[in-house]
């Protein structure tokens, strides 16, 4: 009787519950977009690491951010070359430089130095091995596409990056970095253009893999063995990028903001869900209280809100969730960093049925304590 009573209402009243439904699809698609751009931007600070294909990352002691990196001795490599298991090392260099293009001002950026061979595995994963290629020809470099309006440069534009001439040989995806702009070179070209970048030999970071079969543990093992004083760190390639999120997240000013901005977003979302389904289900006192004259006891009666409930907030989340895709979609066309993972859908979703669930029991809880008679008036 509850599941067939409260599906008649529903379809019977259906524009009394309709802006509740509404309500739910607004803050749905609030809460849900709040936690991708919030994934996405934390996250953008790993992508030198998660955009790249190597399985560990050598770098200097206690380094809270990849990309905070400080200069690693020569005698890293020495220690890495010397585990007979260790197989692809390469270095990884992270500089500065002032951008003066022929067709705008000045501009921050980061020179991110690279192994140019075919089968390098930094950024390997938005560097294709051709462009690695014509990266080997000095004072050259490539640029994200979604910079390169901030940057307003074209293909084969010559510009001058600390007062050298550096060409642009092509665009890359998925580099776009959140502050300043990422120019990616050869290790060559790096160290020409940043005189503060180590020498040949040292650099920001070590990258290397493990041959298959390989024990990661007992080389890590050996690795932290070899000095008393720590000259550098060995991170896997998850850790340096959960790292590099969560101090993005919790130790930077503008990490902590947007969580603040977050939560505030999660709090309206919620007031306005359960102000709109107590408006709407508060509407329907009256037939609850007929129910209950009859003799109808009143926890079938929280049984017929709590299937209005779920069944107004399905129809919302299901709205919530085209719209969040559609979001998606529109993020990733005008490349902003928006990461809609499953994980924050189910979470939004999950707070916005309890709010719906305990919104509509505070409404018809005046039903267990009122004469039924005053309620019919």
């Amino acid at each position: 009787m509850a599941i067939s009573i409260a599906r008649k209402t529903l379809l019977h009243e259906w524009r009394r519950f309709l802006p509740a439904s509404i309500a739910i699809a607004f803050s749905g698609v609030l809460m849900t977009a709040q936690g991708a751009l919030l994934l996405g931007i934390v996250s953008a600070n790993a992508l030198y690491v998660t955009q790249s294909n190597a399985a560990y990352w050598v770098g200097f002691p206690g380094t809270q951010s990849v990309d905070l990196g400080r200069t690693v001795k020569a005698d890293a490599v020495t220690d890495l070359y010397a585990e007979a298991n260790i197989s692809h090392v390469e270095p990884f260099l992270l500089g500065s430089g002032d951008w003066r293009g022929g067709h705008g001002g000045g501009v921050s950026v980061t020179i991110v130095g690279v192994d140019t061979a075919a089968d390098g595995t930094a950024l390997a994963k938005v560097l294709p091995p051709e462009m690695r290629n014509r990266l080997t020809e000095p004072g050259t470099a490539a640029i994200d596409r979604a910079d390169s309006s901030k940057l307003s440069a074209r293909l084969n534009d010559v510009v001058e990056v600390n007062g050298k001439a550096v060409r642009v040989i092509g665009f890359i995806d998925g580099l776009r970095g959140l502050g300043g702009v990422n120019l990616v070179t050869s290790l060559e070209t790096a160290r020409a253009l940043d005189s503060a970048l180590p020498a040949a030999g040292s650099a920001t970071y070590f990258l290397y893999d493990l041959r298959p079969g390989t024990d990661a543990a007992d080389i890590l093992q050996d690795l932290g063995n070899r000095s008393g004083i720590p000259r550098y760190e060995v991170w896997p390639a998850d850790e340096l990028a959960s790292i590099s999120t969560m101090y993005m997240l919790l130790d930077s000013g503008a990490g902590i903001a947007f969580v603040f901005a977050t939560l505030i977003s999660m709090l309206i979302g919620a007031v306005i869900t359960s102000q709109t389904l107590m408006a709407a289900v508060a509407g329907t006192i009256p037939q609850y209280a007929t129910l209950r004259a009859l003799g109808v006891p009143f926890h079938s009666l929280r049984r017929i809100v709590i299937e209005q409930a779920g069944w107004v907030g399905i129809s919302g989340l299901s709205l919530s969730l085209v719209i969040s895709l559609l979001l998606a979609g529109a993020a990733a066309f005008y490349r902003v960093p928006f990461e809609l993972r499953g994980s924050v859908i189910a979470g939004a979703s999950l707070v916005v049925l309890l709010v719906a669930l305990v919104a509509c029991l505070l409404a018809v809880h005046r039903l267990r304590q009122a004469d039924p008679a005053t309620l019919l008036r």
